[in-house]
């Protein structure tokens, strides 16, 4: 993917400015302030538009009209960034954990590796995962600013844990290391704007992190947690969503076709 873009915008965008370091606390930092600052949510697939994953589509996307996305478009610009900025980057390939067990296919999701004095698992396009790259060793139980994360390997596959209770795991991906290009990743882009198997057409979602915890739009729910309290609510009416897209999310500019579809979800009705 090309990596002529305006460094200074894009990093406005994430509420940081130059002089960025090439190391690794400064990866921290624009990890954790993509996150705070770029919701991950699949809007436009439930409007009808097609997600592209050339430059100029993420760029005009996620920079100048401010919005979200999902891993291509996130992880892809976001790689971009790292690269202008001097970092070390490759595309990763990896397989997201299923909740009935398994793991999807080759390239059902993008991450990156970034190499410093040692190599990291950088991720800005998971929803809720770890708010800090991971250092890419295997078999070292890895504190995130609000959870436990643990990566293994086995033979060519590395995998993401994230630890719920005491000596209990939840997988939530597996990845190898192989450089990838941002094509190889257009036909699974398609099959999840696309397919009524993949969990993005079947319902909304807009999800950012907070400093206190994380505020999620699901269907027709508002949810929010903070230091650890969960709360849930119905989404009344458009006004109100349209409300909370913007205060939480800075998300404007969403039509009718969306609240008639998130409306429909509510009540049960198909898409």
């Amino acid at each position: 993917m090309p990596d002529a873009i305006n460094v200074a915008e894009y990093l406005g965008r994430i509420g940081l400015a130059r002089p960025i370091s090439v190391d690794a606390e400064s990866l921290r930092r624009l990890q954790y302030a993509h996150l705070m600052r770029v919701p991950f949510e699949n809007l436009d697939i439930h409007l009808g538009r097609p997600l592209r994953l050339d430059l100029a589509s993420l760029w005009e996307k996620v920079v100048i009209r401010r919005r979200g996305g999902f891993c291509y478009e996130l992880n892809g610009l976001f790689g971009c960034l790292l690269t202008s900025l001097g970092f070390q980057v490759n595309l990763l390939s990896a397989r997201a954990a299923r909740r009935e067990g398994g793991f999807g296919p080759a390239f059902d999701h993008l991450a990156l590796r970034v190499d410093l004095d040692q190599p990291y698992l950088v991720d800005v396009g998971f929803g809720d995962a770890f708010l800090e790259p991971l250092r890419l060793t295997a078999g070292v139980e890895q504190n995130d600013p609000r959870k436990t994360l643990l990566l293994t390997r086995a033979t060519d596959d590395w995998l993401v844990c994230e630890r719920v209770s005491e000596g209990n795991w939840k997988p939530l991906y597996l990845f190898t290391l192989v450089p990838r290009s941002i094509d190889d990743f257009a036909e699974m882009c398609r099959y999840h704007q696309t397919s009524p198997e993949s969990h993005f057409t079947r319902g909304t979602i807009c999800s950012i992190a907070t400093s206190a915890g994380r505020v999620t739009i699901s269907g027709d729910r508002f949810i929010e947690t903070r230091k650890g309290d969960r709360t849930e609510r119905l989404i009344q009416n458009e006004t109100e969503l349209r409300t909370l897209l913007a205060e939480h999310f800075g998300v404007t500019g969403i039509d009718r076709d969306l609240l008639s579809r998130r409306d429909a979800v509510a009540r049960g009705l198909p898409l």
